[in-house]
């Protein structure tokens, strides 16, 4: 039987070379590709693939929102996190949120085939220059820190955090998630509030330092 696989990306030539990659391997079948990070969740949900590989920033939601609920609404997903972020920081919420993977783009196009292995047969696999030790090693200095205000905030106010940051008005915000423009105003207003923000130069410097925005562009 094969593999069914999903690519999560908002470039398409970029799906596309990942979609040939994979597709020349026998075993695997891409099933589905989403390019708008809003739309992740459900796909994964009615598609139910084996494997999910996941851009770590889309616009409209990242991938740790992603993994986040896709470890609670698709748990037999396996999630391979793609980024060009070696940071630790990174990694370990990917790692937290339910991740099984974490593939930088930088490695060679073999790597991606050995991480999908790998995490199929119940696994963690990191990109080299990752590793276990280093993970949990910052992972331990991690665990006394305060409690990240972000984590307070609820599913809906992180996507009107997300989207805000990109520059979208509320009216388009409120198009994008399908509810009224005041309901958006009402969850910027408190998650402005729980962030200790108060401006949108405050909430898109945030956006920046959680990597929420696409740092490489």
């Amino acid at each position: 039987m094969a593999v069914k696989i999903v690519l999560a990306d908002d470039h398409p030539v970029v799906r596309l070379g990942i979609r040939n990659l994979l597709e020349s391997e026998a075993e695997f079948e891409v099933v589905g590709e989403v390019a708008d990070a809003l739309q992740v969740v459900s796909r994964v949900e009615a598609l139910q693939p084996d494997v999910l590989v996941l851009d770590l920033i889309m616009p409209g939601l990242n991938g740790l929102e992603i993994t986040r609920r896709l470890a609670q609404s698709a748990p037999h997903t396996r999630i391979i996190v793609l980024s060009m972020h070696a940071n630790e920081a990174y990694v370990i919420e990917a790692l937290r949120n339910g991740a099984s993977g974490y593939v930088l783009k930088g490695s060679d196009a073999s790597e991606l085939v050995h991480a999908i292995h790998e995490v199929l047969a119940g696994r963690r696999y990191l990109s080299p220059p990752l590793s276990e030790q280093t993970i949990e090693v910052y992972a331990e200095k991690a665990t006394g820190a305060p409690l990240d205000p972000y984590e307070t905030l609820s599913a809906r106010e992180r996507e009107v955090l997300h989207l805000g940051a990109e520059g979208r008005t509320g009216p388009e915000i409120a198009q994008r998630l399908y509810i009224s423009a005041r309901t958006v105003e009402t969850h910027r207003a408190n998650l402005m509030r729980k962030l200790g923000l108060r401006s949108q130069t405050d909430l898109v410097r945030y956006a920046l330092r959680r990597g929420i925005l696409r740092l490489e562009e």
